[in-house]
C-alpha cells in the first residue's frame, strides 16, 4: 500500500501552481477600454463559468458540461440536458428533488440521491469540479443556482470516479456588471413563510469590479408528525477585470439547514406497496434533528494566454458539520403496528479541497479544425466521524404504535453503546486531454483519455488503499443538414470500492488482494434534431451499459478464517434504455419541455441479492418508465402566463423487494405583474394524489411524497 501525502504540503504546492497559471497572462498589457472589456467579461462569464447560453425560456443552445469547451448542443457527441433558469422559477423549485420530473431518466432514490439510467448516483459537481456542501443527507437548495446541467452515461474521462448513469452539475449564480435586484416574500400552507433578496452590479465607473450579494430564508412545518425545516443561505461574489485578459471571481457561501424531526426515514408499507398507516407517521420525536452548516469558498480565474490559448482554473474550498439526532425503524412485532426504534446521535465533519484547471487551444490544421483540452484536477477530503446508537429495550428505548403514536421519549435517558471515532482521507487527482475536431462541413469527432490516480486512509489504524486507472472517451457525429445531428460514443467510468468494504476484509484471513475499482462501459446512440426555424430540439438516444467488478458477498463463505473471501468481485450489471427529450421556445409565447425514459437494469453476473441496491437480478427504485412534461404559455394582454405539467413513474421495487406503486403528480403556476410587482401561485401536487416517491426497506418502508400545496411568491425587481 503506498503511504498518504501530506495533504498540508499538496495544498501549498497545488495552491501555488494555481495562483501562477491564473496570473501569468497578467503582464499582457491591455488593449481596450475597460468599458469594452467589462462586456466583454460578461459574454465569457456566459460561457466559460456558467457553462452555456441561455435563451429566452426553456431552451438552452450551448453546453460546456460534456467537452468543457463552450460546444453547440448539435456538436455534443453526448446526451445532455440543461435546465434554465427560467424553468426552474416557473416549477418554483426550490431544491433539487423538485427537478426530477424534467430530467429523463432520472426519478429520486433517498434523501438527494437518485436513480439514472438505472444506477444509484449521489456525486455531484459545481461550477464542474468536486465539493459538495450538502454532502451526505442533505438536499441541496436552489436558491444561489443559476441553471442545472446534467450529463448522461459515464463521466470518467472529465470528472473522475461516478456511478454510470449520469452526473449532475449545478452552475452557482456570479456577479454581473449590469446594476440588477431583486426581492420576494413566499408562503404557503404548512406555514411555509420565505424571503430572499439579490442585488448584482458594478462597484466602480470603469466597470472592472462587480458584486453579488444574495439571501434566502425559508421555514415551514412538514406534513410528517414532528417535522419543520429552516433553511438560511447567505452568498457573496465579487469579480475583477484585472486586464483584457484576466478576470477572477470570488465567492463566499455560507449554509445553515436545520431539519426538525429528521434525518426522515419512510413509511411501512405492504408487500404491495399500500401505507400501513397514514403517510404523516414519523419514527423521530420533536426533539430530533439534523443540522447542516457550510462555508464555501471557490476562486475563478479565466485567463487569455494568447489569441488560440486559454485557461480557467477553479480552485474550491469547504468545511461543513452535520449532527444528528434521530430515531430509526428496526422492524414491526407480530401485531402488526408495534414498531421498535433505535436511536442515533451522529456528528460528521467535512475539510474539502480541489482545484481544477483546464487549458483550450484552437488550431487549423490539414483543413481541420481542432479544439483541444487539456487539465488536471486534484481533490482531498478529510472526515472526521462520531457515533453513539441503542435499540429497543436493553437501552430504554420506548417502540412506537405506528397507528396511533405516541411521543415523548426522552433520549437523555438512553443507555446508548459508543462507536469508535473515525477519520478518514480521501484523495483524487487525475489528468486528462481531448481533442474536438471538425473534419468537414459534415463530420466531427471527439477522443479524449482520462488517468486517475485515488487512495483511501483510515487515519486512525493506518490502513491505506490506493489504484489507479483510465478512462477514454471516442464520439463521433454526422451532421447531414444544418438542423440534424447523428451521434455515437463510447465511453468508460470508474468507481472506486469502499474504503469500509476493504478494511472489514481485512479483519480475517479470508482476503484474497485488493478490490479493483468498479468499471463501467456505455455505447450510446443518438440522433439530435432543431425544428421550427431551431426553436424546438429533440433527442432521442439509446444506450449499453456494463458496469464489471462490482463487489458482492460471496455465496460460498461460510464464516471467519474458512480460507474463503467475504467480498468476491463476480459482479456484472448491464442497463439498456431509451430517452426521448423535447424542449423548445415554440413560439415568442409558448414553450415546453417533454421527457420520457425506458430502462432496464439487470445483474448480468454475480450472486443474486449479493450486490448492493440490487433485488434477485433487478435494481432497486429502477423503474422500466418514466415520462415528464412542462409547458409554460404567456399571455401579453394580461400581463400573465400559466404553466402545468406532470410528471409519471411506474413500477418499481424496494430494496426489501415491496412493491413501489406507480404514480401521476400534477402541478400548475400562475404568473402576473403588477405594476413592477410580479405574482407566482404554484400548485403541487394538484389532485392529491397519496404516493411514494422511492422504496427503502422492509423496515422502514417508502418515502412518500408530498400530498396537495400551495405557494404563493411576491416579488419586485430594480
Amino acid at each position: 500500500m503506498n503511504s498518504s501525502p501530506s495533504a498540508f504540503t499538496l495544498k501549498k504546492s497545488l495552491l501555488a501552481s494555481a495562483l501562477t497559471l491564473a496570473f501569468s497572462p497578467a503582464v499582457v498589457a491591455e488593449k481596450a477600454s475597460l468599458q469594452e472589456t467589462a462586456q466583454n467579461y460578461e459574454q465569457n462569464m456566459e460561457i466559460i463559468q456558467v457553462r452555456g447560453r441561455a435563451s429566452q425560456f426553456y431552451f438552452v443552445e450551448e453546453s460546456a458540461m460534456a467537452t468543457k469547451t463552450p460546444t453547440n448542443y448539435m456538436d455534443l457527441p453526448q446526451s445532455v440536458q440543461v435546465l434554465s433558469h427560467e424553468l426552474i422559477s416557473d416549477q418554483a423549485a426550490k431544491q433539487t428533488s423538485d427537478l426530477y420530473r424534467s430530467i429523463s431518466g432520472m426519478t429520486q432514490f433517498s434523501y438527494s440521491g437518485v436513480t439514472a439510467r438505472g444506477f444509484r448516483q449521489d456525486q455531484v459537481r459545481y461550477d464542474g469540479v468536486q465539493g459538495d456542501p450538502y454532502s451526505g443527507f442533505s438536499i441541496p437548495q436552489l436558491f444561489n443556482i443559476e441553471r442545472v446541467e446534467v450529463l448522461k452515461g459515464p463521466t470518467g474521462m472529465l470528472y473522475g470516479a461516478g456511478q454510470p448513469g449520469g452526473l449532475l452539475n449545478y452552475v452557482t449564480k456570479k456577479p454581473k456588471f449590469s446594476q440588477a435586484s431583486e426581492i420576494a416574500l413566499v408562503t404557503g400552507n404548512e406555514d411555509l413563510f420565505g424571503a430572499y433578496a439579490d442585488t448584482t452590479g458594478a462597484v466602480d465607473a470603469d466597470a472592472s469590479l462587480a458584486y453579488r450579494l444574495g439571501g434566502f430564508y425559508q421555514s415551514k412545518k412538514g406534513f410528517r408528525k414532528n417535522t419543520d425545516e429552516k433553511n438560511t443561505l447567505l452568498s457573496a461574489g465579487l469579480s475583477w477585470i484585472v486586464n483584457d485578459r484576466l478576470d477572477l471571481t470570488l465567492q463566499y457561501d455560507f449554509i445553515d439547514q436545520d431539519l426538525g424531526g429528521n434525518r426522515l426515514r419512510g413509511v411501512p408499507v405492504d408487500d404491495n406497496g399500500n401505507f400501513l398507516t397514514d403517510i404523516s407517521y414519523n419514527a423521530n420525536e420533536k426533539s430530533d434533528f439534523q443540522r447542516l452548516q457550510a462555508n464555501v469558498w471557490q476562486l475563478i480565474a479565466n485567463s487569455e494566454i494568447s489569441d488560440q490559448l486559454s485557461n480557467t482554473t477553479v480552485v474550491r474550498i469547504l468545511d461543513n458539520k452535520r449532527t444528528q439526532n434521530y430515531h430509526e425503524n428496526r422492524g414491526l412485532a407480530d401485531d402488526g403496528r408495534t414498531m421498535t426504534r433505535e436511536f442515533r446521535d451522529q456528528v460528521r465533519e467535512n475539510k474539502d479541497w480541489s482545484i481544477t484547471t483546464d487549458f483550450i487551444y484552437q488550431l487549423s490544421l490539414a483543413d481541420m479544425e481542432h479544439t483541444w483540452l487539456f487539465g488536471a484536477d486534484y481533490f482531498i477530503s478529510e472526515l472526521h466521524y462520531e457515533a453513539k446508537f441503542g435499540r429497543g429495550a436493553p437501552s430504554l428505548i420506548p417502540d412506537l404504535d405506528i397507528i396511533s403514536p405516541v411521543y415523548g421519549a426522552d433520549s437523555d435517558s438512553y443507555l446508548l453503546l459508543e462507536k469508535p471515532d473515525t477519520d478518514s482521507e480521501t484523495i483524487r487527482h487525475g489528468v486528462y486531454i481531448q481533442d474536438q475536431i471538425r473534419l468537414n462541413d459534415h463530420w466531427l469527432a471527439i477522443a479524449g483519455v482520462r488517468y486517475d490516480n485515488f487512495e483511501d486512509k483510515d487515519v486512525n489504524n493506518g490502513f491505506n488503499v490506493s489504484d489507479h486507472d483510465y478512462s477514454p472517451r471516442l464520439g463521433a457525429i454526422y451532421q447531414p443538414d444544418d438542423e440534424t445531428s447523428i451521434f455515437a460514443n463510447i465511453t468508460r467510468g470508474f468507481a472506486p470500492q469502499s474504503l469500509y468494504n476493504q478494511q472489514e476484509s481485512t479483519l480475517d484471513d479470508d482476503i484474497i488482494g485488493d478490490l479493483k475499482a468498479e468499471t463501467s462501459v456505455q455505447h450510446e446512440l443518438g440522433i439530435k434534431n432543431q425544428w421550427l426555424n431551431n426553436t424546438l430540439l429533440t433527442t432521442v438516444t439509446a444506450y449499453h451499459i456494463v458496469k464489471d467488478n462490482v463487489s458482492s458477498w460471496n455465496p460460498a463463505d461460510t464464516g471467519i478464517n474458512d480460507g474463503i473471501p467475504a467480498l468476491v468481485q463476480i459482479g456484472e450489471v448491464t442497463s439498456k434504455g431509451l430517452e426521448i427529450d423535447v424542449v423548445g421556445d415554440i413560439s415568442e409565447n409558448w414553450t415546453a419541455t417533454v421527457n420520457y425514459a425506458y430502462n432496464r437494469a439487470k445483474i448480468t453476473g454475480g450472486a443474486p441479492d449479493a450486490i448492493t441496491n440490487a433485488i434477485g437480478d433487478e435494481f432497486a427504485n429502477a423503474p422500466d418508465h418514466t415520462l415528464g412534461a412542462w409547458t409554460r404559455w404567456d399571455m401579453p394582454a394580461l400581463a400573465s402566463s400559466l404553466a402545468f405539467g406532470f410528471d409519471y413513474v411506474s413500477e418499481r421495487l424496494s430494496l426489501s423487494g415491496q412493491k413501489v406503486k406507480p404514480y401521476t403528480v400534477w402541478d400548475a403556476s400562475w404568473r402576473s405583474e403588477f405594476n413592477g410587482v410580479e405574482m407566482q401561485i404554484n400548485l403541487k401536487n394538484l389532485f392529491d394524489k397519496e404516493y411514494a416517491t422511492s422504496g427503502f426497506n422492509e423496515r422502514n418502508g417508502h418515502f412518500p411524497g408530498e400530498p396537495r400545496s400551495i405557494q404563493l411568491q411576491l416579488s419586485y425587481s430594480l
